[in-house]
């Protein structure tokens, strides 16, 4: 499992995709966006039309350790991309869009981490090269609400678990993979 980090438009998407086309062979893209706007619309259609057309792709955000074990025998390489939108949507699924004031911060972190630990264990599990994107939420300032610092403690917490497991972990600045895990 390779868990590929960096900022926002740091490259990180990018050089995923780089390592899933020099391995060759089938690739699912598991994409974990959802349209939400027509803004999100758009950003989905461009990123669907980028990718190679003999790529397949599962849109979705739930349960993807039961998606990585179904899938895994058919495809040498997954990419994943990406878990803080995963987080996301999880958090609106389970809380709602209701007043952050009343979201049950600890039960909806818990079932994000429970997913994110099967999503873990398929991946480690799997003869797939398993390659997962996320964002690097926690090196700026504190954000100013409620709703944003949850995010970031969850996404830091999320990407802690992750990188763990990972055997390799990338941080992309600016375009340039910066080795951070290594296997080899």
């Amino acid at each position: 499992m390779m868990l590929i980090t960096g900022g926002a438009r740091s490259g990180k998407s990018r050089f995923a995709e780089q390592i899933a086309e020099k391995r060759g062979g089938d690739v699912l893209y598991i994409a974990t966006s959802a349209v939400t706007d027509a803004e999100m619309a758009e950003r989905i259609r461009f990123h669907r039309q980028q990718r190679p057309a003999h790529w397949h792709t599962f849109e979705g955000h739930r349960d993807l350790g039961d998606v990585v074990r179904l899938k895994r025998a058919e495809f040498p390489t997954i990419v994943i991309e990406c878990i803080t939108t995963l987080i996301t949507n999880l958090l609106f699924d389970i809380g709602g869009e209701s007043d952050p004031e009343a979201m049950d911060f600890i039960a909806i972190e818990q079932h994000i981490l429970t997913q994110i630990a099967d999503l873990t264990d398929a991946a480690q599990h799997c003869e797939s090269e398993v390659i997962i994107v996320t964002n690097e939420v926690g090196m700026g300032i504190v954000p100013d609400n409620l709703l944003s610092r949850r995010f970031r403690d969850i996404a830091g917490r999320v990407n802690q678990q992750l990188a763990a497991a990972a055997d390799d972990v990338y941080l992309v600045v600016s375009g340039i993979p910066v080795p951070v895990k290594t296997s080899a």
